[in-house]
């Protein structure tokens, strides 16, 4: 059979495989901050993220989750009425950034909708205690459950300009102890971050690849307005989105085929970004990805398995 519906083992085709039927991610905000902002490492946040902290898209968090879950469904209905299960997705800043019992009430109350058929949950890699790892262990026994970690670069000068907050071996021992727990690790990656050079891009894809982690997210860096990155935009390179599509391919071309490509581009809200425009049309850069990656003949043999 072909080997999957894109040249890389995509989101949509491991979603597929497990639940044999389209699945939709429906963004969510359990109200919570991150160490980042609310003085405890800083206050500013990390140097590109926005004031809804990676959650633009969320519905409002003056609801419970239940609501918000209900709501998003309601009107996918109307766009997407072949859809009928659905990932939990806690988006919005730190997300095992609170108390342990109002993590498990929310988590609980979303793995418990009955069309929710997966929990995934964005945090940060120095915000796992023991307790929440436990926690998340307990749910994995009722759906799956997913823990994304925003890395983003291995660097240590590029993660103190984005003032990312923590140092690397607090990624590794926490995918390691996610992964001993059983739960499934998607890491976030930031390509076009400023000074970096390609192998730096790579070395930070080889350095995740060489972990017991499932799943990465491949972003492209976006310029958003009100963020300090926006104000310091004439002193580094913005990619263009030929530079963007060759250095997506050389990450894939060394990513294993077990490990799941969760996004190779990423959304910005239209109304905050600032660079690169060209990322506005996510379709093209999927088509124009593709595209390329059929030319090369470094992908023939990954074609059929």
């Amino acid at each position: 059979m072909l080997w999957r519906d894109k040249r890389y083992n995509s989101i949509n085709y491991h979603l597929k495989q497990i639940f044999n039927e389209r699945v939709y991610k429906i963004s969510l905000d359990g109200g919570m901050t991150c160490p980042n902002r609310d003085g405890t490492l800083d206050t500013r946040g990390c140097i590109f993220c926005s004031r809804g902290g990676s959650g633009d898209f969320a519905v409002s968090r003056t609801e419970t989750v239940t609501k918000q879950l209900n709501e998003a469904i309601d009107r996918l209905h109307l766009t997407k009425p072949g859809i009928r299960k659905y990932i939990a997705y806690f988006q919005s800043f730190t997300n095992t950034y609170a108390p342990i019992d109002y993590l498990e009430a929310i988590f609980t109350e979303a793995i418990s909708h009955p069309d929710v058929v997966c929990l995934s949950i964005a945090t940060r890699p120095d915000c796992l205690p023991d307790e929440v790892i436990d926690l998340l262990r307990r749910l994995n026994t009722i759906k799956p459950v997913w823990v994304e970690l925003g890395l983003q670069t291995i660097h240590p000068t590029t993660a103190n300009y984005i003032r990312r907050g923590y140092e690397l071996p607090v990624y590794d021992d926490a995918v390691n102890r996610l992964h001993s727990a059983g739960i499934e690790i998607i890491t976030h990656v930031i390509l076009g971050l400023p000074k970096e050079t390609l192998e730096d891009m790579l070395a930070t894809v080889r350095h995740i690849c060489n972990l017991p982690v499932n799943g990465i997210k491949l972003q492209l860096l976006h310029v958003l307005k009100d963020t300090d990155l926006a104000l310091d935009i004439d002193n580094f390179h913005i990619l263009t989105q030929e530079e963007y599509t060759n250095i997506l391919i050389r990450c894939l071309e060394i990513i294993p085929d077990n490990i799941v490509i969760h996004r190779v581009t990423g959304d910005a809200p239209k109304n905050l970004l600032i660079q690169p425009l060209w990322s506005r049309n996510k379709n093209n850069v999927l088509n124009n990805l593709n595209h390329q990656m059929k030319k090369l003949d470094t992908w023939q043999g990954r074609l059929v398995k």
